[in-house]
């Protein structure tokens, strides 16, 4: 087994237990471990442990119960790139795959200073407004040719000012010296704050799971906010993904995230639309988004706003930098956060020559969205014991910290998943909008009740507005 360290596991399972104010809960974790599965030296397995565990965890916490929590850290790794183990029985069928042309602002590129940006295109609008900022260059060598007349301090200045998404590469050092950073490290990496006051709303007795009796809200998209609305689906809850018809959205990851969900339009610029998510605020437990700060805000759903409509109501804010200083309202996403905090880098200086290279899988996004949903765990069991409303605060960069300061294994050996093992992991098949589909099952069990999803992923929009 290639230098798994479960002390670190323990260490990290442990913060997590201690923010939920059960350090305790961490002793009735166990885990199965096996040789990593991804290649790398960070520690992903004692992360990707660690994250889920402590939700199944909360979970249990809920039910009242002091069950164990288990798990295969094999399969705790595959859930860091679930969207990868998606099979349909007929290909036709399938949600669109990922597109095989690379656009010419993308990637990892240099600039005339020598140093490193990643450009991330993302959707079709992030694309054509870099290409408009190059001045729409027609092929690599333009491209370069571009870059070079940029230093990537200003560049990076520049593309933000824009709202748009890419980042300078920075080593672990230069970022920790940095004012994003040092607001990120004085907060812990979940974030549970007291917003107002509520009484502690009751439980609906003989409910088999630990969320059957409650609902979410999911206004997210991509794969950090999904998952965390996927996870609390697993533990029972009935959860509405709300969505606009007019953002872009990239088919596997719905398919991947959807599980456990029904999916709605609303249109919240619209007055009709506003009133409509109002409607459903009264009976929802959980509010989850996404949006880079201050957009729910402006939209009349920010943190305070929601409490306010459904006292409470615990709300969960994703996004990539955090929720103070600089960043707050800088739009990001996984791949940025590895380039800013010095992930990148340093995994480019052990496996790629010294080039910066992003892991092996979608870590910050997944974990984040683990961590999310343990967040909005402990804040629900607050909730049904002490009363109030809360706000949950997590971000891509602070996990990506936080996986820094787990510390490197001595080299990035790995046995990739494949084969038997693969379908094994895929031992859950549904029947879902795009046909008979295979994908990964839950990556944790618990002793007192069944971890899963009991509704199959849908196409977007084709639920109603309402509960069901």
């Amino acid at each position: 087994m290639a230098d798994i360290d479960r002390a670190v596991f323990r260490d990290a399972l442990r913060q997590l237990t201690t923010i939920a104010d059960d350090p305790g809960a961490a002793d009735r974790a166990d885990v199965d471990w096996q040789a990593r599965a991804l290649p790398s030296r960070f520690r992903l397995a004692e992360i990707a442990a660690a994250s889920q565990l402590a939700g199944a965890l909360a979970a249990d916490r809920l039910m009242a119960g002091e069950g164990r929590a288990t798990a295969n850290s094999r399969h705790c790794e595959a859930a860091l790139m679930s969207y990868s183990f998606l099979d349909f029985e007929d290909d036709a069928r399938a949600p669109m795959r990922f597109a095989a042309d690379r656009p010419l602002a993308s990637g990892f590129q240099r600039t005339g200073d020598g140093r490193w940006m990643f450009l991330h295109a993302g959707f079709p609008h992030n694309t054509e407004s870099l290409l408009e900022l190059f001045g729409h260059p027609r092929d690599a060598d333009a491209m370069r040719r571009v870059l070079n007349g940029w230093e990537a301090p200003a560049l990076e200045a520049e593309i933000m000012q824009r709202g748009l998404c890419s980042a300078m590469v920075r080593t672990p050092d230069e970022f920790d010296a940095s004012e994003p950073a040092r607001v990120l490290a004085e907060r812990p990496v979940v974030e549970i704050l007291k917003i107002g006051e509520a009484p502690p709303r009751a439980r609906q007795r003989g409910a088999d799971r630990p969320l059957s009796d409650h609902r979410v809200l999911d206004l997210t998209r991509v794969l950090a906010g999904p998952t965390c609305a996927r996870t609390l689906a697993s533990y029972g809850a009935e959860v509405l993904r709300v969505g606009s018809k007019d953002l872009p959205f990239v088919a596997p990851f719905i398919a991947d995230t959807g599980l456990g969900k029904r999916n709605t339009f609303i249109e919240l610029k619209t007055e009709t639309g506003a009133a409509e998510l109002d409607a459903l605020l009264p009976d929802a437990d959980v509010f989850s988004q996404g949006y880079r700060g201050g957009a729910m805000e402006r939209l009349g759903f920010g943190p305070e706003q929601v409490a306010e409509k459904s006292p409470g109501i615990v709300y969960v804010s994703i996004n990539c930098y955090g929720h103070e200083g600089p960043w707050r309202t800088i739009p990001g996403w996984e791949q940025l956060a590895q380039t800013v905090s010095g992930v990148a880098h340093l995994h480019g200086e052990h496996v790629n020559d010294g080039v910066p290279l992003l892991q092996p899988a979608a870590v910050t996004d997944y974990t984040t969205g683990f961590l999310a949903a343990f967040g909005a765990l402990v804040a629900l069991h607050r909730q049904r014991t002490e009363g109030g409303s809360y706000w949950v605060r997590v971000s891509l960069t602070r996990s990506a910290l936080w996986l820094r300061s787990l510390g490197l294994s001595s080299d990035a050996d790995a046995d990739a998943i494949k084969g038997e093992e693969r379908r094994t992991m895929q031992k859950a098949c549904v029947t879902s909008s795009w046909g008979v589909m295979r994908h990964l099952a839950a990556s944790v069990g618990l002793s007192s009740t069944d971890v899963g999803w009991r509704r199959p992923p849908s196409e977007l929009g084709t639920a109603p507005g309402s509960w069901g």
